[in-house]
């Protein structure tokens, strides 16, 4: 132990790496070092304890999150193992499935349905029932919360008879399951529930993972649901040394079905626990440390926590009450402007945040008047646009003639003539048939009674399929060069559209077709959040969680929006939007911006609004409340595209002054004679420059 590194931890941080032996509870406040401990704690593991690193359980919840800990963790121990079990806990329940879920009735290369899949999906059982589509994310919601509470349609159904949208709920969830076995499909809550199943169903196989596994690590525990709960608890059946680190001040996923009393009741379930606090926080400054911890307070289900942090007091906690959305949005533009200007900040140091999607447009058209880079996470991911879903459909499909989804995806994609009324046909004569409907293709080929043109076209289709289903692919680049080159699927698409397909083509090379299908349908908007553009980031509060900037802005803290007004009757609702709040404070690291408006527009309608009560739960000696009244300020008018002449210098590129050195321009305006330049000049300062006067050279 001489050698290991115990000394870059702080006390609290070296109490939970060396303790090892049963329960252990970390709750880690935010900006604590948590992934500094998960990190050293994995390495004291192997290094110290004698553990292999195949033995260890080391489970989160984003693959941004995850990829993040094995690189920290085989930086740390030098090595890049090819056994380690570290992911998320879809990505590990994978890999436990593709070994051993043929005893649960399924072949072994099942597919994997995202949330697109998935909704497709549920339209078309819908519409086979004759209920409206507009239901979809209702049912997909209630599904996915059924099975993350561990309940099976057949219990569901049980227990909801003469409830009657409950039944047809029920029958809902019921074809929808028989279904996707049929197509030996599995949605992501299935990953977790099939594994808990081959566990209740085979004693020896729990044990023989629980004795592989003995030492599980567990980070962002406060946001497990029951399923995933009851896969831990089976893991470490045989032992309990179980690690979870988490901090239910910043539980605030219930909706996607996380129990914040996973962790408020841990010490229940795991009698014994030993229990740490993190308290240090390495993030933020004092002012919105205290202003943060005495908001977050209020909640009374909460483990109580005192955080500190080492850094100096910094600016008070900045809200600011403007008249309406378009003042609020102008404030914000104005002082990231202002704040980017003086040569602190880039812009990708800034984060806006917000608690509904639709709170952006205001926020966006500011930006874009003030001509600020910004980029909205949580849009549609790369891999959810069409032209890469049709390519995947394909590879799908390639594998696995059982995947209806698929099929109707890719059926007419690019056009063959096979619309929506042949895809009726098809999908008639299998259910009339109880077969796929790709069966259902093949003998309505070799029926007389269809007509030779419709047969035509569904021969060429079946060709096509069967050439590109018999080749070996070494790699998925090669499956998808294949799948290019017979579909002519590049020729029918914009160049725009294209250039995704060719980035995705370079994303597949030398890997393996279902480890590349498997990574694709695991993959979330937030892990194709891109950090290191200069962009300002516009996100919901949900969204940011994991995420730190230097400076933030938390709009829209008025009562309805956030708490939001769903929560407003209901205790525990209402203590989960106080963490939401508290999640949002606590990304700030140098400068908070609280705002709300008087009034707002909301779903069409304009309406009075009120201050949030989380804001009036900030004590004043850590907060400077504001008034701003913005009505009376127009933006300037712009020219129009047409009418602008290209300047010399634009903003964000580098200038050399025969005294200062190299710069970068922050701000442009004039032209001509009158045009003026505000450089940047490290190690000097902000200069406002006239280059008809001074030599400015572009580099």
């Amino acid at each position: 132990m001489k050698d290991f590194p115990l000394s870059e931890l702080n006390p609290a941080q070296q109490e939970a790496v060396v303790y090892c032996e049963g329960p252990l509870l970390v709750l880690a406040g935010a900006g604590s070092g948590k992934t500094r401990v998960i990190t050293y704690k994995y390495a004291y593991l192997t290094k110290e304890v004698g553990f292999h690193p195949a033995s260890i359980f080391a489970v989160t919840f984003t693959n941004k999150a995850a990829n993040e800990m094995k690189e920290r963790i085989f930086k740390m121990c030098n090595g890049n193992w090819k056994n380690t079990w570290i992911g998320t806990f879809h990505s590990l329940c994978v890999r436990i499935l593709r070994a051993h879920i043929d005893s649960l009735g399924y072949k072994r290369d099942f597919i994997i349905y995202d949330e697109d899949d998935q909704a497709g999906f549920v339209k078309r059982i819908l519409k086979d029932m004759n209920m409206h589509e507009a239901l979809c994310k209702c049912v997909v919601t209630k599904i996915s919360n059924l099975k993350s509470n561990l309940i099976t349609p057949e219990h569901y159904i049980a227990n909801t008879e003469g409830y009657e949208f409950e039944e047809r709920l029920g029958r809902i969830y019921m074809r929808y399951q028989n279904e996707l076995k049929k197509y030996n499909a599995l949605d992501f809550d299935d990953l977790i529930l099939c594994v808990i199943a081959l566990f209740n169903a085979n004693e020896d196989l729990l044990k023989r993972y629980s004795e592989q596994f003995r030492y599980i690590l567990v980070d962002e525990f406060q946001d497990t649901n029951k399923s995933q709960y009851m896969l831990l608890h089976q893991l470490c059946k045989y032992h309990k040394n179980i690690c979870a680190v988490g901090d239910d001040d910043q539980s605030i996923y219930k909706f996607r079905g996380a129990n914040v009393y996973n962790i408020l009741e841990f010490e229940k379930d795991f009698p014994q626990t030993k229990v740490v606090k993190l308290e240090q926080n390495y993030r933020s400054t004092k002012h919105i440390i205290l202003a943060s911890t005495a908001m977050i307070s209020k909640n009374s289900d909460r483990k109580p926590k005192s955080l500190w942090t080492d850094r100096d007091w910094g600016d008070k906690v900045f809200y600011c009450q403007l008249n309406n959305e378009e003042d609020e949005a102008k404030y914000i533009a104005k002082n990231i402007r202002e704040l980017y200007l003086k040569g602190k900040y880039e812009y990708k140091d800034f984060a806006i945040l917000y608690r509904l999607v639709l709170q952006a447009r205001a926020i966006e058209e500011a930006l874009r008047i003030e001509e600020i880079p910004y980029q909205v996470v949580s849009g549609v991911s790369f891999y959810h646009r069409k032209e890469i879903k049709d390519v995947l459909a394909y590879m799908r499909f390639i594998l696995n003639k059982e995947d209806n989804v698929s099929l109707m995806r890719i059926i007419n994609t690019p056009p063959r003539g096979l619309g929506a009324s042949a895809i009726t046909k098809i999908e008639n004569e299998a259910q009339k048939q109880k077969i796929s409907n790709y069966e259902a293709i093949k003998r309505m080929i070799k029926d007389d009674t269809v007509s030779a043109g419709f047969k035509e076209k569904l021969l060429s289709f079946t060709t096509l399929i069967d050439e590109l289903s018999v080749k070996d692919y070494k790699d998925s680049a090669s499956m998808i060069k294949d799948i290019l080159n017979a579909t002519g699927y590049l020729e029918e698409i914009e160049e725009d559209r294209i250039q995704n397909v060719l980035e995705f083509l370079s994303s597949a090379e030398k890997m393996p077709v279902r480890d590349f299908l498997d990574k694709i349908a695991l993959f979330s908007n937030v892990d194709t959040w891109e950090s290191n553009k200069n962009y300002v980031s516009l996100l919901t509060l949900h969204a940011a969680k994991g995420l730190e900037f230097p400076v933030v802005f938390i709009v829209g803290c008025e009562e309805g929006i956030l708490p939001y007004f769903k929560a407003l009757d209901n205790p525990s609702e209402l203590q989960e939007e106080r963490r939401l709040f508290y999640v949002g404070m606590t990304r700030a690291k140098n400068l908070l911006f609280i705002t709300s408006a008087r009034q707002r527009k909301l779903y069409s309608k304009v309406q009075k609004q009120e201050p949030s009560s989380f804001i009036k739960d900030i004590p004043p000696e850590y907060c400077t409340c504001m008034r701003k009244d913005y009505s009376t300020f127009a933006p300037v008018k712009k020219e129009p595209e047409r009418a602008k002449i290209k300047p010399p210098f634009v903003i964000g590129c580098k200038v050399k002054h025969p005294t200062w050195g190299i710069g970068i321009v922050r701000e442009c305006y004039g032209e001509g004679d009158d045009l003026k330049v505000v450089v940047n000049f490290p190690g000097i300062g902000v200069k406002k420059l006239a280059p008809k006067i001074v030599n400015l050279e572009r580099v």
